[in-house]
C-alpha cells in the first residue's frame, strides 16, 4: 500500500495538470489523488499512520489516472492536497466539505472553524481545482473539441464492517450515455464483479464534480471507482490502466435519447 507524502514546504502547488493539449475527447480528474498536508495544518490531530488510510485520499487512484492519460493522449486534472483539508468533489454548501468526521474518523483539526478558515480552505484548494477543469473544458469546447469527463477514484474493500464485492463500480446519472457502454464492456471482462451505483450512487452527493463540469455543458461523463486492494501495487496500478485504457480506446458514448439533457452554462 502507498505511504503518505510527508508535509513539505517544497510542495507548493494544490493542483496539477498534465498533458493539458491532449488529443483524446477524454479529460480525466483525480478528485481525492493525494493525501499531502501543508505544514500549516500538522496532521490535523490525526496519528500520523492515519494519513495513509482512505480517509486521507483515493490510494492507488492516480497512478491509474497517469497511466490512462499517457496512453489515452488525455488530460489529467489531481488535486494535490489531502481531502481531510477540503473534499474537492463536495459543492461549498456541504456539510462534509470539510469533514469534521470521516468514514468514523474523528477529525480534530477540522472542528470549529471559522469562515474565515473555511474560505482559506477553499481558495487554497477547492477553488484552484475546479477553475483549472472549467478553464480546461471552456478551452476545449472553444475550438471544438470533442470533452467527454471521467473521475477516477477508489474505494475501500470493507466500509463500517461491510465487505464489497465489486472490483470495480461505475456510478452515473440518468445520463447513460457513457456509463452504459463502460460497463457493458467490463461486463465482458472474465472474473470481474462490476458495481452499477456501487459503492455509492450520485444520491451520496459523490457526483459533483461531473455535475458542475459535465453535465452542466451536456458532455458525456461517468465515474471510476476501483476496490483499493486492486490497485494497491504497481501490477495491479498496471493491469486496471492497461484494462481501462484499451476499453476506453474504443468507447463511444450511446446516443442521448432518454436522458436529461442540461443546458450549456
Amino acid at each position: 500500500m502507498e505511504t503518505a507524502r510527508p508535509a513539505s514546504p517544497a510542495s507548493p502547488e494544490t493542483v496539477r495538470v498534465t498533458n493539458p493539449g491532449g488529443a483524446s475527447p477524454f479529460v480525466l480528474t483525480c478528485d481525492h489523488a493525494s493525501n499531502f498536508l501543508p505544514p500549516e495544518f500538522g496532521t490535523l490531530g490525526l496519528p500520523t499512520e492515519d494519513l495513509s488510510r482512505h480517509i486521507a485520499w483515493d490510494p492507488g487512484a492516480l497512478p491509474v489516472a497517469h497511466r490512462m492519460a499517457a496512453a489515452l493522449d488525455a488530460t489529467l486534472v489531481e488535486t494535490r492536497i489531502s481531502r481531510l483539508v477540503i473534499d474537492c468533489n463536495r459543492p461549498l454548501d456541504a456539510p462534509d466539505l470539510v469533514p469534521p468526521v470521516s468514514e468514523t474518523t474523528v477529525i480534530p483539526g477540522n472542528a470549529g472553524l471559522s469562515d474565515k478558515q473555511r474560505a482559506a480552505r477553499i481558495d487554497l484548494s477547492w477553488r484552484p481545482f475546479h477553475d483549472s477543469i472549467a478553464g480546461i473544458i471552456d478551452e476545449r469546447l472553444a475550438r471544438g473539441q470533442e470533452t467527454r469527463l471521467v473521475s477516477v477514484h477508489s474505494f475501500t474493500p470493507v466500509y463500517k464492517g461491510k465487505s464489497r464485492p465489486w472490483h470495480i463500480g461505475i456510478i452515473h446519472d440518468e445520463d447513460r450515455r457513457l456509463a452504459a457502454p463502460l460497463i457493458a464492456a467490463l461486463k465482458r471482462l472474465a472474473g470481474v464483479t462490476v458495481g452499477v451505483n456501487e459503492p455509492y450512487s450520485p444520491a451520496d452527493r459523490v457526483y459533483f464534480t461531473l455535475e458542475r463540469h459535465a453535465r452542466s455543458r451536456g458532455l458525456a461523463c461517468a465515474m471510476i471507482e476501483i476496490r483499493n486492494d486492486e490497485i494497491s501495487g504497481e501490477a495491479g496500478q498496471r493491469r486496471w490502466a492497461d484494462l481501462l485504457t484499451g476499453i476506453f480506446s474504443d468507447l463511444e458514448p450511446e446516443e442521448a435519447s432518454g436522458s436529461r439533457q442540461r443546458a450549456v452554462g
